[in-house]
């Protein structure tokens, strides 16, 4: 097993030392909502849209799972980067999660990705080290085609402008430098995040059906690094979380 660099020494065995076995005293409902967007959940609690269903406690973070209450959906706040994304993700599924929709902002890396589109991520470039705990190395990892296709046809049926792509997930977004970044465009991706390319691998390695819908945020096309403002929209941040909670619903 062992290789030049230990990030590469992939062992598919299926059970670890340690396995995502926690229990709760509620039922929780198998379709989910991650949601990184802090002010849309705060609205949602405000307006009585979602509710409390069970928090789950670890040494840093604590993690509240809501409950919709007009649906049989769950939401959560996103939580950045791969292994606290894609760790908590594990406990979901362990309750009983097996469709789940992410919807977030992003680094802009092609002009076409215009603020406040919509991209639905197809691919992910591995530019992170959690995958690889999951997935047999490989430069990108795919997100399930069929659950791609259920988006795009519902995105479509409704009308909803949207560009399928790459996107490139890093550990470091202060190492996003000049010529990485032109390297991932040359390779075609759209955008840059932090959490896909794990989020895929956990969800391939659980077989459970998993999409991410993320909205062009910062713009790093340019010289320079410009914000444009990208967490103040709280329109198509609510829109977005309501999307991705009608398209779980559907799956």
């Amino acid at each position: 097993m062992k290789k030049e660099f230990p990030i590469l020494e992939f062992d598919p065995t299926k059970e670890a030392m340690i396995e995502p076995r926690r229990k709760v005293d509620v039922k929780i409902p198998n379709r989910l909502v991650i949601c990184f967007f802090r002010e849309v959940i705060a609205k949602l609690l405000e307006k009585k849209e979602i509710l409390p269903l069970v928090t789950l406690s670890s040494e840093t973070n604590d993690i509240i799972i809501y409950k919709f209450v007009d649906s049989e959906c769950c939401l959560v706040q996103g939580i950045l980067g791969a292994p606290a994304c894609a760790g908590f993700f594990e406990e979901f599924i362990a309750l009983g999660v097996d469709k789940a929709i992410l919807c977030g902002g992003a680094g802009v890396l092609k002009k076409d990705v215009t603020f406040g589109r919509l991209v639905v991520v197809e691919s992910a470039i591995r530019d992170e080290g959690f995958s690889y705990h999951y997935i047999e190395p490989s430069r990108e990892i795919q997100a399930n085609q069929e659950v791609i296709k259920h988006i795009t046809n519902y995105l479509d049926n409704h009308h909803i402008d949207y560009i399928v792509g790459k996107t490139w997930t890093t550990d470091a977004f202060y190492r996003e430098t000049k010529a990485k970044i032109a390297l991932r465009k040359k390779e075609g991706c759209l955008i840059v995040e932090m959490e896909q390319a794990a989020m895929f691998a956990v969800s391939q390695f659980r077989n459970i059906q998993y999409g991410a819908i993320i909205y062009g945020g910062d713009d790093l096309t340019q010289d320079k690094w410009d914000p444009r403002a990208w967490r103040n929209r709280d329109d198509i941040r609510t829109s977005l979380c309501k999307l991705c909670k009608d398209i779980v619903l559907s799956l």
